[in-house]
Parts: structure tokens; C-alpha cells; sequence
């Protein structure tokens, strides 16, 4: 399950309604909103999450909101009440800590919920059983950070992940925005510090990979180019790597990954059956500092033609051709290319 955040903070316009759709076009499936908000006249809270949910139901979607027993109170919500919780017209809870374990397991019979990842223990969990709570709704979500260096130790929420499913319960973890950042820090939302400021879809693999099942964009907003690159991950399944002056013909072909995964470079499978690319020497040989994209010349005899992006940096050859570079940004994903793995190549302007 992959989700993105829409805050309640102002009013939801209609640029609010048209990121729904984006994502929801992308490939996302729910969103996740807080209902944290003292400052906020209770009332208009209310009418913007009365918005939202409509919204999300035309555009079937789920909304999951951040909650507590006290910012329920405050609008006018009891959590003990299934009934008026209902009346939110929301999908399910993350329950922040506070709740007793018996309402939990009561809401957790009529609702999805998600309780705090990180806090969660041996002995909340066997009072969650005692109560009678349903497992079957009940995940672990971790928290997002917004001031920097407190985000989570990347092997300690590795560790975590692996108690939290031994125990039966699905993990989430949230990644930074690369747009608008949400206030007042603007630093970004991500779980795990190292990946504050990083390629927010490269954070989602890396998180994938770490054991959590769902993934959340924690700002409110990705860059159009960056919503393509998850359409085409979470669509066709093939990663985007953007350049510059790389030629035509690599922009309009899909390629591969061989399945032998190399440790310094990205092996294109097609590129020594299509010979797109002239294979006669530069005249000027050029260093490969990672992300360049490569073409073996005449000089590698059998490998002329051979396609490469090199995942770590390389000295120069005068063997290999440079067709260009892939940009910083992206320089994360390198990693996430494993065997047989679809990429598209997308032009930019120097980055």
C-alpha cells in the first residue's frame, strides 16, 4: 500500500483536488491527514475533513487520519464512541498513544488502525490480545520527524520491523516530500533521518527493502516530474532515471537490467542487440563519475555497443564512449536497480 498526505491546516482548494487525482492516477491509494490541529477553530477543522473525505470517496480513495483521544475531544468526538468516530467518514485511525488498549480493541472491530511503531511493547501487545483486539485490523505505523537529526536509525527500524511482523502486525514508514515541505520546520517528513533529503521514490524502495510493507509521502506535495517517475514505477514497474545530453535514442527505448546484477555499473541487456550508439572512440576521454551513462567503442571488440550506468565512480577509458549523466537527484536510485529491472531514461535540463 502506498499513500501521500493532505493536511488540514487551510482551506482545500481546487490544486488540492487536482494533486488527489494525480497521485490517485500515479497509483496511490490512500491518504493520510492529522487531526492534531488545537489551534484550529474546531468547527472549520471539521468542514475541511467533511471536504477531504468526500473527495476521497469520488475518487475512491482511503483517508487514514492521525488522531488522539484529546484532539478527538476537542472536536467534539469521544473515542470511546464508535458511533461518532464512524461519523468522521474515515477509512481508519492512527491512534496516537494515550488510548486505553480496550478501546483500542473495540475500534479495532469496526475500523483499520494503526498504532505507534516505535513505542509499541511485549506487554502492549498482550494486552491487545486480552481485550480481544482484531489483529486482522490492526497495523504498526512508525512516525515521521520533522526536525532534523531526529529521524530514525535506518538498522534500528530494520530490527524493528522484524519484532513488529513477528508479533503479526504490518509496518509503515514515511518518506520526505521533494515539493512543498509542511510547516513550520519545512525540513521534510521522513522516519529515517538519512533519508531527509533524499529521492523520495529511492527512499520508498530503500524502505520496501527494510521490511515495511507501506510506504507514506509524508509533505503534502511531490514535483509533477517526480509523480511521473512513481507512475511509471507503480504502473509499468520500471524506475526513471532523468539525464542530461544523453541521446534520443536512449530517451525513447525501454531498457533492462541484466539479470547477473553487476557491482559497479547498470548493464543494459539490450544495448549490444539494438547498436544504437557509434561505436567509433571519442576523441576525448572522459571520466565516469557515478550516473554516466556509457557505451562500449570498437576498442572493447565483442562489448562494442555494450550500455552502462555506472553505480559508483570510474576512471576513464579510452574503450568507453560517455552519452551523458544521470542527475543528482536521482544518483540514489542507482541502488535500487536489481536483476531484470525496467528503466526509462527521461531528458532534463542540466540539473
Amino acid at each position: 500500500m502506498i499513500g501521500f498526505s493532505i493536511y488540514l491546516g487551510e482551506d482545500l482548494t481546487a490544486q488540492d483536488y487536482n494533486y488527489l487525482i494525480a497521485m490517485r492516477n500515479a497509483g496511490f491509494a490512500v491518504v493520510f491527514t492529522s487531526l492534531h490541529i488545537p489551534e484550529d477553530d474546531a468547527q472549520v477543522v471539521l468542514q475541511r475533513l467533511n471536504v477531504l473525505t468526500k473527495w476521497c470517496r469520488n475518487l475512491d480513495l482511503d483517508v487514514i487520519a492521525d488522531v488522539s483521544k484529546i484532539g478527538l475531544a476537542r472536536l467534539g468526538v469521544m473515542i470511546e464512541d464508535v458511533t461518532q468516530v464512524k461519523a468522521l467518514n474515515l477509512t481508519g485511525l492512527r491512534i496516537d498513544d494515550g488510548v486505553d488498549f480496550s478501546i483500542v480493541a473495540k475500534l479495532s472491530k469496526e475500523m483499520p488502525l494503526a498504532l505507534n511503531a516505535s513505542t509499541l511493547s511485549n506487554q502492549d501487545i498482550a494486552s491487545l490480545r486480552e481485550h480481544g483486539a482484531d489483529f486482522d485490523h490492526l497495523e504498526a505505523w512508525h512516525n515521521y520527524y520533522p526536525r532534523p537529526e531526529t529521524g530514525l536509525d535506518r538498522a534500528w527500524l530494520s530490527k524493528r520491523n522484524i519484532w513488529l511482523h513477528q508479533n503479526g502486525l504490518k509496518t509503515m514508514a514515511f518518506v520526505a516530500g521533494d515539493h512543498f515541505k509542511r510547516g513550520p520546520i519545512g525540513a521534510g517528513l521522513p522516519t529515517l533521518e538519512e533519508q531527509r533529503d533524499e529521492n523520495p521514490l529511492a527512499a520508498m524502495l530503500e524502505l520496501q527493502k527494510l521490511g515495511c510493507d507501506h510506504v507514506f509521502i509524508g509533505d503534502p506535495s511531490l514535483k509533477p516530474s517526480t509523480i511521473t517517475s512513481f507512475t511509471n514505477y507503480l504502473k509499468h514497474d520500471a524506475i526513471t532515471l532523468h539525464v542530461t545530453e544523453a541521446p534520443e535514442k536512449l530517451i525513447a527505448q525501454k531498457w533492462h537490467n541484466r539479470p547477473d546484477v553487476a557491482r559497479d555499473v547498470i548493464r543494459l541487456v539490450e544495448g549490444r542487440t539494438r547498436q544504437l550508439f557509434n561505436v567509433e572512440p571519442q576523441s576525448k576521454i572522459a571520466a565516469r563519475p557515478k550516473g554516466t551513462i556509457t557505451c562500449d567503442n570498437r576498442r572493447y571488440l565483442r562489448y562494442q555497443g555494450e550500455l552502462q550506468v555506472t553505480k559508483i565512480n570510474l576512471p576513464a577509458d579510452e574503450r568507453v564512449n560517455v552519452l551523458g549523466h544521470v542527475i543528482v537527484a536521482d544518483l540514489p536510485l542507482l541502488a535500487q536497480v536489481d536483476a531484470n529491472q525496467a528503466i526509462i531514461f527521461e531528458k532534463v535540463n542540466q540539473a
